[in-house]
């Protein structure tokens, strides 16, 4: 399936991504300056895409978008992308049934 959306992330003064879809990359060709065209992604559907000064892409985003982004929203996302995330706690199974057939075991009081 050929990409056929092309997707600016950029962020508000407010602080807030704001994102822009186009149906062709000729609006983004009207307000950003093409300084190449991509010739070495490994998705081969952005090969001959054109990149953008001020614009770090493009970059796919699911099966059909091609995604431009500006340079602070990019470092924003990489570094969020990049934190660790804490392990979700599980609770086993065994202690678990064994508390709800077992009146007498009470499971660990809430912290």
């Amino acid at each position: 399936m050929a990409k056929n959306t092309w997707r600016i992330v950029t962020r508000g003064v407010d602080g807030e991504l704001l994102i822009r879809d186009f149906d062709s990359p000729e609006p983004l060709l009207q307000t950003h300056i093409q300084v190449g065209i991509d010739d070495c992604s490994t998705d081969l559907e952005l090969r001959g895409a054109p990149v953008f000064r001020s614009l770090v892409g493009p970059m796919p985003e699911g099966t059909n978008v091609i995604r431009y982004e500006t340079p602070e929203v990019f470092e924003c996302l990489t570094k969020e992308w990049a934190i660790p995330k804490p392990p979700r706690r599980r609770i086993r199974k065994s202690a678990a049934m064994s508390a709800a057939t077992n009146p007498a075991i009470q499971p660990p009081a809430a912290e």
